[in-house]
């Protein structure tokens, strides 16, 4: 029923294992097509049997059910991760990791990803929410992006196009599946590059518990206001679901201290958002996602 030419599939797959939260159930299948074409081949078959279906890239901003998944899921990973320099361009297939794009403009003496250095998420993730950092936006250096559509075409599409904005996109709420992206970048001087990405990773270390399995940010930043500090001033951090914690080094952070569920995590995420609001008057806004 899976058998799609220039893809592997694979069934009863652990999720714990494809998502940086370490948590989940299994999924019924995981299908991870080779090309561009595939994947739009895929999206098409999918359409016309009339399966719903998820688009998995590095699982860094995503929270699975328990229970598992029953639909297929779409994985655009290290078949689909090519990164190559052209000019002043780097073009990355969606499957490449963001630090992997970063690393490879910094060898050529491109500037302008440096902020990318560190997200852990993929090319094709990184695109549909418009990941950013420490005042830097994909959007800010994308030129064009490549997509598959449940037509089995695949199209490009410019950056303007792409309505780009914070942790949105063009693709948010479509069928579309981002296969690749253009970086449109400047050249630079090597040793300010990594001068910068050694410091942004500093930062990271310093203030971030990268010791710990999480999904980064867990809630968007709320309008006029940063998550962490109303989650910090409703005295949270520390506070507990099971294994699942509230960072004490960023507070910004839900992490997995051990053998936390993704119920006991979404469990937190509702205490945090209550009391959140009751001290504050803000409801926080999930940023990652929750698949069942």
């Amino acid at each position: 029923m899976y058998n799609f030419e220039n893809c592997s599939v694979q069934f009863n797959v652990q999720m714990k294992e494809y998502t940086t939260f370490k948590t989940g159930g299994a999924a019924k299948v995981i299908i991870e097509p080779e090309t561009p074409i595939a994947v739009a081949q895929v999206l098409r078959a999918l359409k016309e049997r009339g399966e719903s279906y998820y688009v998995l890239g590095n699982g860094s901003n995503l929270l699975v059910a328990d229970e598992g998944i029953d639909i297929p899921i779409i994985h655009i990973g290290k078949k689909l991760s090519e990164v190559r320099v052209d000019g002043e361009s780097v073009i990355c297939q969606a499957g490449a990791l963001l630090s992997g794009a970063a690393t490879a403009a910094y060898k050529s003496s491109l500037t302008g990803l440096e902020f990318a250095h560190g997200i852990p998420g993929s090319v094709g993730g990184g695109v549909c929410m418009n990941a950013g950092a420490y005042g830097g936006e994909l959007k800010d250096v994308i030129d064009w992006i490549d997509y598959a559509s449940p037509s089995g075409e695949v199209c490009r599409m410019d950056c303007d196009t792409a309505n780009l904005s914070y942790r949105h996109s063009f693709f948010s709420d479509k069928d579309y599946v981002v296969t690749a992206a253009c970086f449109k970048l400047k050249a630079g001087n090597i040793d300010e590059i990594l001068g910068k990405m050694k410091l942004l990773g500093e930062k990271r270390r310093d203030k971030q518990p990268l010791e710990y399995p999480s999904a980064g940010s867990t809630f968007k930043r709320p309008a006029g206001g940063f998550a962490a500090a109303l989650i910090e001033e409703a005295g949270l951090k520390g506070t507990c679901c099971g294994d699942a914690v509230v960072s004490e080094k960023h507070s910004g952070f839900i992490v997995n201290k051990g053998n936390a569920t993704t119920g006991d995590i979404l469990n937190l995420m509702e205490t945090v958002k209550e009391k959140v609001y009751k001290k504050s008057g803000i409801m926080l806004e999930p940023e990652v996602k929750f698949w069942k």
